[in-house]
This record gives structure tokens, C-alpha cells and sequence, in this order.
């Protein structure tokens, strides 16, 4: 072999290994993430009603997938935007900023709403797909879909492509300004849906299986049942039922359709809500057949979804994500408890509000120190302390012990105590949910049992602690299947995906990835 050929040879040998690796990299980065955020999912459910379910939705994933069983948040009492700003941002309220669906302002005391104005303005933090959108100098496309306005802003992020949701007076998919209208959007909307068509809508059992099968041991739980969608709040029902997860299919097809997610090497992602809670956000005990309906309904669907994206995309291609928001629906009345004489009552925070303004004004001299409520907090006027040159921190604590002798209230916590976050676990728990900016500066923990009324806002919720857990899994990309009983906190999640995509992880997320490795 002359020196010519040898170097011929070195080169084309060395072309190669380069080519080869090139392509091992493309082929290890996800052509296509699909995160799936199953509103209300529990574990407990998911697994009862198992027997219903067909091979190519949840028993897909769990065969195939790496799975984790036990998944919690590492902060109290989730609901659906704050848990939809964690797994995005990879952080708890105290640094995304979202600490529920709404809180008071601190400008005008009015409760505002978390994406008012369909923007991700209250997120303080970067997201997932922010992050994929400055890595790729904005060529990755961002699409999220859902139900509710807030877990579709917030699954969006602040870079976002797309985000769409149903609106509660028309049922038509609708968008902010902040992120555009495109003109498929429209051609859905003309089209034959669940909005045009809500009249016509039955909601029975699924197959005759589902109406034979009771989980639930009262004789109740047999009822069959039919529902239809009429009167002012036809959508809003339509929203809180196992019929809106077809919709939320059909519309995540016409997008996949009408855009370019999946098509070049690029990695897209796409965000999907879907709804497994309590019909009408009612109790299981109203309502237990139709729960067991809404996760049959939801795992045919979840089968749509996989099949649709694989055909596009390529099951190789793809890399789904499914978890929960986790489970804040009602289980059973305050009435209930005191009928069979088990330890209940109900604690009104607007008169507790009362009797601490009453109480502060003969310490401190008349005024009117609390400005309003939110749920189990309280707002105080701090401009008026301030002005009478009082110590904010004492007249918390003062306050703290007034309240703490009224019955129903099992602790009360402070700005001061949960910013310092010391104590035990279910300390830090509550100060992860907590943020100065938009929390009260007390908040007011309610016997187990007892029911929280709110007459300045109409809440009404009773206090559980009970335990539940719901899955966290990952499919797709050639990962080996793997079952972890370990608990895992969802902030985990945005930088394992990041690490998947070789990107950085969200900026306020401090959690460590996952181990991914096959």
C-alpha cells in the first residue's frame, strides 16, 4: 500500500467513526418529548382499575416503561398549577412563584389568577421548554394542550410556541395574544367538536365491563348512570369529565397535523393535560362509576396518543413522560364525619379574621390589620404596621397564639417561621409552598377532619392528610424497563429531561437527574 492509499484509507476510516458518532448522538437525542400531566391520577386508582384497561395504554407504559411508583411533591398541598409550574420549572413555589391557581394581590387585594390574561407572567423562573428554546436559538417548536387555562400556560412556558385550552363559556379552543392564533386554530374550532356538538353528547359507560365492575365496596357504587351537558355551566361540567379527554386527543391530533413538531433534528416537545378526577369535582362516593369510567375512557386515549405520535414520529423518536398533578378532589362530606360521630367541624377563617382584627386593635390601638383571606391565609396590612412603627414579626407571633386556641386550628404558621423553613419535614413542606411575594403572612393549618370555610371567596375544603402517591414514568428512546419503589419528588423531573436533551436544566431547578442509563 503506497503512503497515498494509507492516508486515503486513514481518512475514510476516521470520516467514519465520525459519521458513525454523529449519528449515535442524533439518535440518543429525542426527536419529539411528550409530556403527559393526568390531572387528579392516583396510584390507587390506576391499579384497581387495571383489569378494564387494554395492553396499549397504561399497561403499555408500565410494562415498557421506567417506571416509579411512588412519586410525591416536595411541597404541601398541590393543586393543578402549582403542580404543573414544578414539573416545569424543576422548583417548588417558594422560587417559581406559583403557589395556586390564585391568590390575593398584595396592590388591590382582588384574587388574581395565576396566567391572567393567558400569559406566563407570575412564573418567575425559566421552564423546560424555555431552556430547549434558547439551545436550539428557537428552531424547537413548543406546543401545550389542556383543558384549564393555567395547565396550559404554565406547561408552555414563557417561550412557547403554542398554548390551547377550552374556554368555559363556548368550549371552543381558545389562546392568549401573548403567544398567537395560528389559522389551523380556527379550522378546528369550524369544525365538527365538542362544542358544536355538547347537545348531543351522552355520557354512559364505556363497554358493559366497566358497568359490572365495582371497586368500591358500597352497593351505591353499582348505580349506573347518563349524563348530559345543558345549561350555564354545560362546559365547565364537560371540563370536570371523562369525555374531555377525547376532545383533548382529537385537538392534539389536528396539531400534530397542522405543525412541524417531530419532522427535522430539532428535538420538539409537546405538553398534553388530561383530566381523572371526581365528575364535577365532586365526591367518589356521588359519583364512583364514573370514575372508574374516566380511567377506562383515559387509558384508550392515552393508546391514541402513543399511536398517533409513534406514526409520525417513529417509536424510537419519542420520549414520553406521564405523571400526575396529584389528588385534591373531595372523598367524603364534613357531613359524613358527623354522622357517624367522627371528630369534625368547620373552622371559618373570615370570623377568625374578625375576632384577630377585634383582638389587635386593643393591643395595638383600632385598626384594621388583616386586609383580606386566601383559602387558609391571611393578609396583613403591612403598610398600617409599619406606619404605627410596630415589629412585624411580633405582631405575627401575637397573632399566632390568639389563633391557635380557636377550635378546629391544629398549628399556625407564619411568614417569618416558614421562611427560615426549619422544623420537621412537614415544615419544609409548607415553607417549599410558600413564596413572600404571594402568600399571606399567616397561614392557618386545620384540624384533619375539619372543614376550612372561606366566606370572602366561597371556599370550602375539608382537611386530609392522607397519604397518596401516583406514578412517574418514562417510555421511549430505547430505555430498559425498570420498576422503582423508592418515593421521588417530581422536581426531578425537568432536569432529567434536560440531561436527556442535553440542555441545561431549568434555572431555579437545584434537584439532581434521574439516572437514565440503560
Amino acid at each position: 500500500m503506497t503512503t497515498r492509499q494509507h492516508h486515503l484509507l486513514t481518512s475514510l476510516v476516521l470520516l467514519m467513526s465520525i459519521m458513525s458518532a454523529e449519528a449515535q448522538t442524533t439518535s440518543d437525542v429525542p426527536r419529539l418529548v411528550v409530556s403527559v400531566v393526568v390531572d387528579q391520577l392516583r396510584t390507587d386508582y390506576l391499579d384497581a382499575f387495571a383489569p378494564l384497561y387494554g395492553e396499549e395504554g397504561f399497561r403499555r407504559l408500565m410494562r415498557e416503561g421506567r417506571v416509579y411508583q411512588r412519586a410525591e411533591y416536595p411541597f404541601a398541598q398541590p393543586d393543578r398549577a402549582s403542580a404543573v409550574a414544578c414539573l416545569m420549572s424543576g422548583a417548588t413555589p417558594y422560587e417559581n412563584g406559583i403557589v395556586g391557581e390564585r391568590w390575593l394581590s398584595r396592590e388591590n387585594l382582588n384574587p388574581q389568577y395565576c396566567v391572567g390574561e393567558g400569559t406566563p407572567a407570575s412564573l418567575a423562573v425559566s421552564t423546560l421548554t424555555d431552556e430547549l428554546k434558547l439551545s436550539t436559538a428557537g428552531r424547537s417548536l413548543v406546543f401545550s394542550v389542556a383543558p384549564q387555562s393555567d395547565a396550559a400556560v404554565l406547561a408552555a412556558g414563557h417561550a412557547a410556541d403554542g398554548a390551547f385550552w377550552l374556554d368555559d363559556e363556548t368550549g371552543q379552543w381558545v389562546t392568549s395574544a401573548y403567544y398567537g392564533y395560528p389559522t389551523w386554530l380556527t379550522a378546528y374550532n369550524r369544525a365538527e367538536h365538542a362544542a358544536n356538538t355538547i347537545k348531543k353528547l351522552l355520557w354512559t359507560p364505556i363497554n358493559d365491563r366497566v358497568a359490572e365492575f365495582n371497586y368500591f365496596v358500597s352497593d351505591e357504587a353499582r348505580k349506573p348512570f347518563r349524563h348530559q351537558f345543558r345549561g350555564d355551566r354545560q362546559f365547565r361540567e364537560f371540563k370536570a369529565s371523562a369525555l374531555v379527554n377525547e376532545e383533548v386527543t382529537d385537538f392534539v391530533g389536528h396539531c400534530l397535523q397542522n405543525t412541524a413538531m417531530g419532522d427535522d433534528a430539532s428535538t420538539d416537545y409537546l405538553s398534553v393535560t388530561y383530566y381523572a378526577g371526581n365528575y364535577d369535582h365532586h365526591t367518589v362516593a356521588d359519583y364512583p362509576m364514573e370514575l372508574q369510567d374516566t380511567y377506562v375512557r383515559l387509558d384508550y386515549q392515552i393508546e391514541r396518543l402513543l399511536r398517533m405520535v409513534e406514526e409520525k414520529v417513529g417509536r424510537k423518536r419519542v420520549l414520553f413522560v406521564l405523571t400526575s398533578t396529584g389528588y385534591c378532589d373531595a372523598e367524603r362530606s364534613d357531613g359524613d364525619l358527623a354522622r357517624y360521630r367522627i371528630p369534625t367541624g368547620e373552622f371559618n377563617i373570615t370570623r377568625a379574621q374578625g375576632l384577630l382584627n377585634m383582638y389587635l386593635s386593643a393591643v395595638y390601638g383600632q385598626s384594621q390589620y388583616i386586609e383580606g383571606s386566601m383559602g387558609n391565609q391571611l393578609y396583613f396590612d403591612l403598610k398600617a404596621i409599619e406606619q404605627r412603627a410596630l415589629n412585624l414579626s411580633q405582631v405575627l407571633e401575637r397573632s399566632a397564639e390568639f389563633l391557635i386556641r380557636l377550635s378546629g386550628v391544629r398549628d399556625v404558621y407564619t411568614s417569618t417561621r416558614l421562611t427560615l423553613g426549619l422544623g420537621t419535614a412537614s415544615v419544609r413542606a409548607l415553607r417549599n409552598a410558600y413564596n413572600p411575594r404571594h402568600s399571606g403572612d399567616i397561614l392557618i393549618q386545620v384540624s384533619p377532619g375539619w372543614t376550612l370555610v372561606n366566606e370572602q371567596t366561597g371556599e370550602r375544603r375539608q382537611q386530609r392528610d392522607s397519604y397518596m402517591t401516583f406514578p412517574l414514568v418514562f417510555y421511549g428512546m430505547n430505555l430498559e424497563p425498570q420498576v422503582v419503589t423508592d418515593p421521588v419528588t417530581v422536581d426531578h423531573l425537568a432536569p432529567t429531561v434536560a440531561r436527556c436533551l442535553r440542555i441545561r436544566a431549568p434555572s431555579a431547578s437545584s434537584a439532581a437527574p434521574l439516572m437514565m442509563s440503560n
